[in-house]
């Protein structure tokens, strides 16, 4: 395992190992779950031989954004938890800033790995709960958040979504996942992406997420927001039966 602290051009390393798994197919079309489809990302596999399906949370502000959608062949918004995850149909899943958003994230990432091809990649990019950031954003009341977002946040972004913060939404809490299924974590990243950081109050954000830092003592950094991570399922008869 690799783990890499400081903040990098992850969506390189997303799309390199992509092309990896590709070129392990021999051939073979490989097929993409985006989980999370309705947020912006940087994974746009769209290639020959690539068939590329979406699911996300059936939420307004989602359904709003897919019509202009490009880069899926299908895509599906409703119940994460009994949305249809035929078992061993994916060669990758990717799960963009979902697991923060979203109630029951564990047995979310089950089906998905359900839906895994052994040797199949997990990529995960998420907020991370235990950054100054994420713990604004957690602790933040859903009626001030949806008063605040378009104040907060560049034009154009999609939201304000749901704010849950299981504890899988943290580096140490998807690394104990991974541990219990049999997984491997091949790179373990930390970056900054929030967007409010980036909005026209983006100054006032980054010093009260400094201020967040020193009131922890350092146990919520605001060096970093976001956590990218690539987990292989392994070519093993234990992967077949999670």
């Amino acid at each position: 395992m690799s783990e890499v602290r400081s903040v990098v051009a992850r969506d390189d390393l997303l799309s390199r190992r992509v092309r990896e798994q590709r070129i392990g197919q021999f051939g073979r079309r490989l097929d993409v779950l985006i989980a999370g489809c309705g947020w912006p990302n940087a994974l746009e596999p769209a290639q020959s031989e690539t068939r590329v399906i979406g699911i996300d949370e059936d939420l307004p502000a989602l359904r709003a954004c897919m019509s202009a959608r490009k880069g899926l062949d299908s895509w599906t918004l409703g119940d994460l938890r009994s949305v249809p995850m035929p078992p061993r149909s994916f060669d990758v899943v990717y799960v963009s800033f979902l697991l923060e958003r979203i109630e029951h994230p564990e047995l979310v990432l089950d089906r998905m790995l359900t839906g895994l091809r052994p040797g199949g990649l997990l990529l995960i990019r998420m907020r991370d709960r235990t950054s100054a950031y994420g713990t604004c954003d957690r602790l933040m009341p859903a009626a001030l958040r949806r008063m605040l977002w378009r104040r907060f946040v560049p034009s154009g972004t999609v939201g304000p979504l749901p704010a849950v913060y299981d504890q899988v939404a943290s580096r140490e809490g998807m690394h104990s996942f991974c541990l219990m299924r049999g997984l491997m974590v091949t790179d373990d990243v930390f970056a900054t992406s929030g967007p409010a950081l980036g909005g026209p109050l983006g100054k006032l954000v980054r010093a009260a997420c400094s201020v967040v830092e020193i009131l922890s003592r350092g146990r919520r950094p605001a060096s970093h927001d976001e956590i990218t991570m690539v987990i292989r399922k392994p070519q093993n008869h234990f992967a077949r039966l999670i």
